[in-house]
């Protein structure tokens, strides 16, 4: 398989340009220069930075200037500090992974779809001569498989636009179910050498978003430790994620999760990436600040051999706050671990 040389090893920058309120307060002082050299100093080798279309377009489509001279800060920090970047498009007019954010009509409005192409291009005019340092993420997290074949038709015709002005950025493309790692093989194949398959893991849910307000069933008060089985975890999960939960066939279900669990749900992914001849990248995982630190350590650790083993490149969620935060005091006691295992 492909391997992400340059972005290996990586941590989102979200709640910045994207998931906050969008006022130039947030812009100017959420991540600042240090920051960049902060996570250099982890030893990452690249960010994701998440960006919402409000950030550079008014409800009217125009465009914001001021927006996109946070993107170019982020690349000048970048370069400044020998950091990769993934340039993310998060929520567009009329699409967000949350619901709760009332953008509506994407995925039925051509009108919508060619506000999505001209801003890519706009993004490719400004920013694709920084393509030795710099990866187009076309949009965060598809959610039903309704959208499915929509989004392939979308995304390609994205791509061959993109394309017209920048004939080799890499371009990451990721599935439905919101990047499960499951819906890979629904995507249309590369159209080049330089399209690249995104997934995003937090399984299992049940211990990674143990006590999410956003979870509709979820109890906030509900806990479950490092050290559940896959039977306890699988019970948890119906009551409180998904009734029709299928439990984790092929394990042993007295035991705790495992090693085993992460290559199991990678290996069919690492084989279709082979197969199509594309790299394969993780751009979002990590565990709640409600688990607590013995769960995210054990969690981080198992991920990490995995992710070792096949050489996915990945990024961490979240550098600080949005409820995941490396840089928050839920990680103190093994935040130096975890640096050292994304």
């Amino acid at each position: 398989m492909k391997k992400m040389t340059g972005w290996e090893h990586g941590v989102n920058f979200g709640g910045w340009l994207s998931q906050s309120d969008h006022t130039k307060e947030r812009y100017d002082t959420f991540i600042k220069a240090d920051d960049f050299k902060i996570v250099k100093e982890w030893g990452v080798d690249h960010v994701r930075i998440p960006v919402d279309y409000d950030l550079v377009e008014d409800k009217e489509g125009n465009y914001k200037e001021e927006g996109f001279s946070y993107i170019q800060m982020a690349i000048d920090e970048c370069k400044k500090n020998g950091l990769n970047m993934i340039l993310d498009l998060h929520r567009t007019f009329g699409y967000s992974f949350d619901e709760n954010h009332g953008e509506r009509g994407f995925f039925d409005s051509r009108e919508y779809q060619e506000r999505f192409y001209r801003l890519w291009e706009e993004f490719a005019k400004r920013f694709a001569s920084c393509k030795e340092m710099l990866l187009f993420e076309l949009l965060n997290e598809v959610t039903k498989s309704a959208y499915k074949d929509k989004w392939n038709q979308i995304s390609d015709t994205c791509i061959r636009r993109i394309r017209k002005i920048s004939p080799d950025i890499g371009i990451i493309v990721g599935g439905y179910h919101y990047n499960n790692i499951a819906s890979l093989p629904s995507l249309y194949p590369p159209q080049d050498d330089n399209i690249i398959y995104t997934f995003h893991f937090y399984e299992p849910i049940i211990l990674t978003h143990q006590g999410a307000a956003w979870i509709e069933r979820m109890d906030t008060s509900f806990r479950i430790g490092a050290d559940a089985s896959y039977k306890e975890m699988a019970e948890a999960t119906r009551k409180y994620v998904d009734p029709d939960f299928e439990g984790f066939p092929g394990m042993d279900q007295d035991a705790s999760v495992s090693e085993e669990f992460f290559e199991k749900k990678f290996e069919k992914a690492v084989a279709l990436a082979e197969e199509r001849g594309t790299a394969l990248y993780c751009g979002e995982y990590g565990v709640i600040d409600l688990a607590g630190p013995d769960v995210a350590i054990k969690w981080y650790r198992l991920i990490s051999r995995a992710f070792e083993k096949y050489g996915i490149g990945r990024a961490a969620w979240n550098y600080k706050q949005m409820d995941f935060g490396i840089d928050e005091p839920y990680m103190e006691g093994i935040r130096d671990e975890v640096i050292k295992l994304l």
